[in-house]
């Protein structure tokens, strides 16, 4: 007379294989792509208002660099960057800001990760930096921007 373990019920058998047949079809479809998901990167674009250039620059070169710097020295981004255009209209913008991050999981939380590494660097209270960011307002209008996925491909 056979045991009780000796009876297994047929949907107990099928759920886990379907789970198993299930994973390897969405691993086989991955390796099918001819890339892989790479860095993410935020670019903004910016229109720097006439005559206020280099002291945008100026500001990048300072506040905004220390910044940054603190942000990839905690590993909160890759790297970053500066870029001039020539406007083709009024309206167009004349500056990229470029910001790159591990991946979009990166981009979770990341005021909460910001805020105490810009207040460490400036030393500036929420006031205060209010006020900074109003003064930069002055200077030039953020016109867009874009969050970028690489694609590296195979």
């Amino acid at each position: 007379m056979p045991g009780p373990r000796s009876r297994v019920s047929a949907p107990l058998l099928i759920v886990p294989l379907v789970c198993l047949l299930a994973a390897g079809a969405s691993s086989a479809g991955a390796q099918d792509r001819p890339y892989t998901e790479g860095n993410v990167v935020v670019v903004s674009y910016i229109r720097i208002k006439p005559g206020m250039f280099d002291r945008y620059v100026k500001y990048l070169d300072t506040d905004y660099k220390k910044i940054m710097e603190a942000e990839k020295k905690a590993g909160v981004i890759l790297d970053y960057g500066a870029y001039s255009s020539p406007q083709s209209n009024e309206g167009d913008w004349n500056m990229v800001l470029r910001v790159v991050y591990k991946n979009m999981a990166a981009l979770d939380n990341l005021r909460d990760k910001t805020e105490p590494l810009a207040h460490g660097v400036t030393n500036l209270s929420p006031e205060q930096a209010a006020q900074a960011s109003a003064e930069r307002g002055a200077m030039r209008e953020q016109v867009g921007g874009r969050i970028l996925r690489e694609l590296i491909l195979k």
